[in-house]
């Protein structure tokens, strides 16, 4: 069932961020009680990933989860999926491709799409899989952090996401890029190495550069263009 705009807003006021968690804790538990297992975590295995990952296994450690695996990928995130597959058995963790392969999309648009068209190969790759994903589920979960860019900044622990018209749940719009690493490191928790040599966000490697690791912005994706967001978070 599809929250109404009155019962969408309501749900915001119902949360406090006054414990450890920041009202991660107390948002995931609402959002699973609400959802059951209509509800999926679309996880792009960033840092933030990590922690929602740990977050939700205490809450439902058979929670599905899914991976964009547009097929350019670092390697680096494939090895730490199978970490985490090590780590959290129980969870479901699901890679969704797209329907054209790498090679069938250079053969179809030509080659290097995301430096002509990136907003296109993005949504070929990323936006259509995960409208595919969360066209089963009633709402879906996402690691943003109002930290993370200006786009970012009003962001809500429930969103009314028009998107995918689905709801978007935040569990971690208040942490700041250090209280991630503080945790990562508190629970000893795997991630991306790429983390250790400047990269505040992972993307695919053609359109990631390393950037400002001060906040974890977004700084490094899709660099040189004029582009921050690949279709998934729209304002």
């Amino acid at each position: 069932m599809k929250l109404t705009y009155e019962s969408w807003v309501e749900s915001n006021d119902k949360f406090t961020i006054d414990d450890e968690s920041k009202g991660a804790l107390n948002v995931l538990q609402w959002a699973y009680g609400e959802y059951k297992d209509e509800l999926v975590y679309a996880c792009s295995f960033g840092v933030e990933g990590i922690v929602m990952i740990d977050l939700i296994s205490k809450i439902k450690p058979t929670a599905k989860v899914v991976f964009l695996d547009t097929g350019f990928h670092f390697q680096e995130t494939y090895t730490l999926i199978d970490e985490v597959k090590s780590r959290y058995p129980n969870l479901v963790i699901e890679l969704k491709k797209p329907i054209l392969t790498v090679e069938e999309q250079a053969e179809k648009y030509g080659d290097k799409l995301w430096e002509r068209q990136p907003d296109r190969c993005c949504h070929m790759r990323k936006v259509v899989p995960l409208r595919e994903t969360v066209s089963n589920a009633t709402a879906w979960l996402s690691g943003l952090r109002r930290e993370q860019s200006p786009s970012r900044s009003q962001t809500n622990f429930v969103n009314k996401d028009e998107t995918f018209q689905s709801i978007k749940v935040c569990p971690l719009i208040h942490w700041s890029w250090s209280d991630i690493w503080a945790y990562v490191e508190k629970h000893q928790l795997p991630y991306n190495p790429l983390h250790d040599h400047g990269y505040p966000s992972i993307g695919c490697a053609p359109c990631t550069l390393p950037g400002d690791t001060t906040t974890g912005s977004r700084s490094g994706r899709w660099a040189n263009q004029n582009k921050t967001e690949c279709g998934l978070h729209k304002s």
